[in-house]
C-alpha cells in the first residue's frame, strides 16, 4: 500500500532522513520504532505531504504523492485518517463538533444525519455522551480516542498514528493499543504507528520496522525483533539508545 524508495531529507547540515526504503504492507499494523529524535515524526509528516523530501519517492496505491499537485494530494488525502501526539482537537469546538469536522467539510450530510454518525463514532472508541463537552473538560486519553474518532469519520483506508500512547499510564497505553488493533481489525485499514514504545509495538504490531540514523536498520515481525541478534536491536529494546540523532556523515 505504501512504498517509500531512497527517501532523503536534511535540515540544514543535519540529514534526518537517509536514503530510506520501506514497504508498509496493505491491511496490516505497521508499528515504526526508534529513539527519541531519530526522525520518525518527519518520516510520517512527508507521506503526508506536509513536508516535501529532498529526494526519493513515496508511492501509496502505486500513485507517487511527489509528483502531485496540491489538488491531488488533498483528493487523496481523503482516504487518511491521522491522529497527531497531542491529538490535535479544535480547542474552540465540542467533542461533538471535533469529531463531526470532517463530515462538514467534505460531505453535503445535514446536521441531523451528522449528529448520528458522531454518535456511532464516540460509540466505537467507548466515549458515549459527551459530545457536549469541550476538549479541556475531557482527560488526555479520552482526547486521544476522540481524535481517533475523527480520523475514523470518513472510513480512511490508510490510518496513521503518531506516538499514540505518549503521556499516558499503562492501563491507558494498553487500553489505546487495544482500541487501535479492533478499530484496524474491523476496517481493514492500512495502518501505520510512530513508537518508541516497544513493549506496545510488540503488543500491537503485525509488522515492525526501526528508524536510527536515517535508515531502516532492522525489520519484520514482533517475533524477528525478539529473536534477533543484532546488537542495536537489542540494545534499543533493551532500552539502552535514546536521544537525539547526529548528523549522518
Amino acid at each position: 500500500m505504501i512504498d517509500i524508495r531512497r527517501l532523503n531529507k536534511s535540515f540544514r547540515s543535519l540529514r534526518v532522513l537517509n536514503n530510506l526504503d520501506l514497504e508498509v504492507p496493505a491491511g496490516k499494523i505497521t508499528v515504526i520504532i526508534g529513539p527519541s529524535g531519530t526522525g520518525k515524526s518527519v518520516l510520517l509528516k512527508i507521506i503526508l505531504g506536509l513536508i516535501k523530501p529532498d529526494s526519493g519517492n513515496i508511492l501509496i496505491d502505486g500513485n507517487d504523492i511527489g509528483a502531485m499537485s496540491e489538488y491531488e494530494l488533498n483528493a487523496i488525502r481523503k482516504d487518511f485518517g491521522v491522529c497527531f501526539q497531542d491529538a490535535a482537537l479544535f480547542d474552540s469546538m465540542s467533542v461533538g463538533q471535533n469529531v463531526g469536522f470532517p463530515f462538514k467539510v467534505h460531505t453535503k450530510l445535514e446536521r441531523e444525519q451528522i449528529f448520528q454518525k458522531v454518535d456511532v463514532l464516540l460509540q466505537e472508541v467507548g466515549l458515549t455522551g459527551i459530545e457536549d463537552k469541550m476538549p479541556s473538560q475531557i482527560s488526555g486519553g479520552m482526547r486521544k480516542r476522540v481524535g481517533l474518532a475523527r480520523a475514523l469519520a470518513l472510513s480512511p483506508k490508510l490510518l496513521f498514528f503518531d506516538e499514540p500512547t505518549t503521556g499516558l499510564d499503562p492501563v491507558m497505553t494498553n487500553a489505546i493499543n487495544a482500541l487501535i488493533r479492533e478499530v484496524q481489525r474491523k476496517s481493514g485499514a492500512t495502518t501505520l504507528v510512530i513508537s518508541h514504545d516497544i513493549q506496545g509495538a510488540f503488543n500491537l504490531a503485525d509488522y515492525m520496522a526501526m528508524l536510527y540514523q536515517g535508515q531502516i536498520v532492522f525489520e519484520g515481525d514482533p517475533e524477528a525483533f525478539q529473536r534477533t541478534e543484532d546488537p542495536l536491536v537489542t540494545q534499543f529494546v533493551q532500552g539502552g539508545i535514546d536521544g537525539p540523532i547526529n548528523p549522518i556523515q
